[in-house]
């Protein structure tokens, strides 16, 4: 992990005889450090770097990690520390402030789609952005998708910019990310193509006029599948792509039990792909699991 690495070695610069000295190790250090793999320690939403930092790491040393990650990165202004993780339906977190201007919004660009989020308020994953563009690569033209646990509307928006979708509808339950997704919509021009709906998709979801080609489900990590309302708006031969959270051995499991629960709902389902979309753990992962529904 290059941030317990880089703070670990900030030992050495006790050693050395000048500040000059000092100042040019600590840069070496922490430019071997960046490169390393362990990268995935912080993530870079728009001009907020988030970082997750070692439990026994020093407030000092988190600080001077900060100034010089602002000084090393100009397109950075903000540097907060992911103090827990994202928790319940709404999945905000907390975070705390180390560096730079004191502010928890931004704007994120991706796949040539714009985005207002805080980061504190919202759910947003930049890591999941070559998701968002697989999925938009999957829609054909003229088709109706449905994104639940839509957040500020990524999936949403990206679906409809890089795809000839007929139409989009997202459904959220936080207001503050509704109040984002909507903005977003605007600032990217697809009101006539994506709709934003606020609150519970166990009630908002049935209420939805006809059925859809396409439904998104990137859950939030709880105990409920909402595969019961996700089921009920699928056309016949419809593409359903669920996300779960599993280990590597459990993955079989994962998806027996979305066969099972299908099953339950009379609908037969033929999975077509299980991916691996990213660890939220140590050697537990996301997975996106694709299948159609037969009937």
């Amino acid at each position: 992990m290059y941030i317990r690495t880089y703070i670990r070695n900030l030992a050495l610069e006790r050693h050395a005889r000048t500040p000059s000295r000092a100042r040019k190790l600590q840069s070496k250090i922490f430019n071997r450090a960046i490169q390393r793999k362990g990268m995935a320690n912080y993530d870079i939403v728009g001009s907020i770097a988030i970082v997750k930092f070692p439990r026994d790491a020093k407030r000092s040393d988190k600080l001077r990690f900060a100034r010089e990650f602002l000084s090393k990165h100009k397109h950075i202004k903000t540097v907060l520390e992911k103090s827990d993780k994202f928790k319940g339906r709404l999945r905000t977190q907390k975070t705390r402030y180390l560096a730079g201007v004191r502010t928890t919004e931004t704007i994120h660009k991706e796949n040539g789609c714009v985005f207002y989020v805080d980061v504190e308020k919202c759910y947003f994953s930049p890591r999941l952005s070559e998701e968002r563009k697989e999925i938009a690569g999957k829609v054909k033209p003229g088709e109706r998708v449905l994104v639940m646990f839509g957040g500020v509307a990524p999936y949403a928006i990206v679906i409809a910019k890089l795809s000839k979708a007929k139409e989009v509808v997202s459904v959220e339950l936080g207001r503050a990310c509704t109040k984002y997704a909507k903005l977003n919509v605007e600032k990217n021009k697809l009101q006539d193509r994506v709709e934003v709906l606020q609150g519970d998709v166990k009630r908002v979801v049935p209420k939805l006029k006809g059925k859809f080609d396409r439904i998104v489900m990137p859950r939030p990590k709880l105990k409920e599948s909402f595969l019961e309302q996700a089921l009920a708006k699928i056309k016949r031969l419809g593409s359903i792509h669920f996300y779960g959270f599993a280990g590597e051995e459990e993955k079989r499991k994962l998806v027996e039990e979305i066969k099972k629960e299908c099953a339950r709902h009379g609908k037969k389902i033929k999975v077509s792909r299980v991916k691996k979309a990213g660890d939220i753990g140590k050697k537990f992962y996301r997975w996106r699991v694709d299948f159609r529904v037969l009937n």
